[in-house]
């Protein structure tokens, strides 16, 4: 159809929805899709809580709301900052329908058409779909086993001034990194926010796996709490309670908080009430914190047996990462070069996401990610054992 805009060409399906039906095949293991596991959750606590929400406050939570969001959620937002030592207040967040739109109201606000971002490579496959509708220039940065390298981001952004290209932000994922479950240790976390202070430019942290360190040990210092003026902090309830709910939160300096809450209500209007109200008397509650770490406990038995799968089927010459939390490893093998990886393993019965859909140009890639916190064990190690067999066939 001709009356497309130009950039609809940018939109791109995520790997994971596209092969959402042939997941849910049950002959089909799927390593594919980083979600929570809900059988944890009491439901029947928390449809009480649900429940007892609109009984009581029906006329309230039920009608629209302030863009700015409840004065719960973005008392709760402070308070989970905190843990990561930044100290904010209410008036520094912005709660959203889950940090994708978060993403999206930042690069919509802060990109034109033409800009370049700097985001690590491999990076999250649904910011590559935001970065694309907004026409911009994405260039990565390697990742190795403590993420991404501040002095490469250094060089990246003095190559752009020298072109006199314009760097608005820096976005990346510090801990448990998807797709690669890496984490940026607190060094690297403090020079990658000198780096970008000295040059002016913004650092977008997502950081929705925070929380869920195996050993359920505090998070790691914040980049925002080290230079709030400086750092854009993107969260998300999607992984600490449910992702149905679509809620997530920005902090950000008051004026660019402001301005974001106004890009906002011309979309959404506002977040849901009730999704609102129902985070936060469900991660308020004495329950929350409990569930959680049984969920965790659950995610470190799923990367045990991952990780034992990976080392009982796969060749010698095969690596991949070890997270210390999160949702994800990263399976590097010489075989996958230059190979549709995605139809041989359907073919094999096994969906998971090839390493070129994690960067923006779709480059050849040498490895994969495996997602192991949705998969009991048993499914776990047969999916492994199926991806083994699409290496030897390739």
């Amino acid at each position: 159809m001709s009356a497309f805009a130009s950039r609809a060409g940018e939109f791109r399906p995520s790997p994971v929805r596209a092969v959402f039906e042939t997941a849910m095949d049950p002959s089909v293991v799927s390593l594919a899709g980083g979600n929570p596991d809900l059988s944890v959750l009491p439901g029947g606590t928390v449809g009480d809580l649900a429940a007892q929400l609109i009984r009581e406050r029906a006329g309230e939570i039920l009608q629209y709301g302030s863009g700015a969001g409840t004065a719960g959620l973005r008392e709760l937002s402070v308070r989970l900052m905190a843990r990561g030592g930044s100290t904010v207040t209410e008036a520094d967040v912005l709660p959203t329908t889950g940090s994708q739109a978060g993403l999206d109201l930042v690069t919509k606000l802060f990109c034109d058409p033409g800009d370049v971002i700097l985001a690590e490579g491999p990076t999250y496959v649904g910011a590559l779909g935001v970065f694309g509708a907004y026409e911009v220039d994405v260039r990565h940065v390697p990742v190795d086993e403590h993420g991404m390298d501040p002095s490469a981001v250094a060089d990246a952004l003095d190559d752009a001034a020298a072109q006199g290209e314009r760097v608005p932000f820096v976005y990346v994922i510090p801990s448990f990194q998807n797709p690669t479950g890496v984490t940026m240790p607190v060094e690297r976390r403090r020079e990658l926010v000198r780096v970008c202070a000295e040059r002016d430019v913004m650092i977008i942290e997502d950081d929705p796996y925070a929380l869920l360190s195996f050993d359920r040990a505090q998070p790691l210092a914040s980049m925002h709490g080290m230079d709030p003026e400086h750092v854009i902090h993107l969260g998300s309830f999607s992984k600490i309670f449910a992702p149905g709910l679509r809620i997530g939160w920005i902090a950000a300096p008051p004026e660019v908080r402001g301005r974001l809450q106004i890009a906002a209500e011309s979309v959404v209007i506002h977040p849901s009430n009730l999704a609102q109200s129902l985070v936060t008397a469900w991660v308020g509650s004495e329950h929350w914190e409990p569930t959680l770490d049984n969920a965790v406990t659950l995610y470190r038995e799923r990367w045990e047996a991952m990780d034992a799968a990976l080392t009982e089927f796969m060749p010698s010459s095969v690596r991949w990462t070890t997270p210390t939390g999160g949702f994800f490893t990263w399976v590097t093998a010489d075989e996958l070069v230059g190979k549709d990886v995605l139809a041989e393993a359907i073919a094999h019965g096994v969906v998971l996401v090839p390493g070129s859909a994690c960067y923006m140009d779709g480059r050849d890639s040498d490895a994969v990610r495996l997602a192991f916190s949705g998969v009991a064990p048993a499914r776990i190690r047969e999916g492994v054992k199926r991806f083994a067999q699409v290496l030897r066939d390739l």
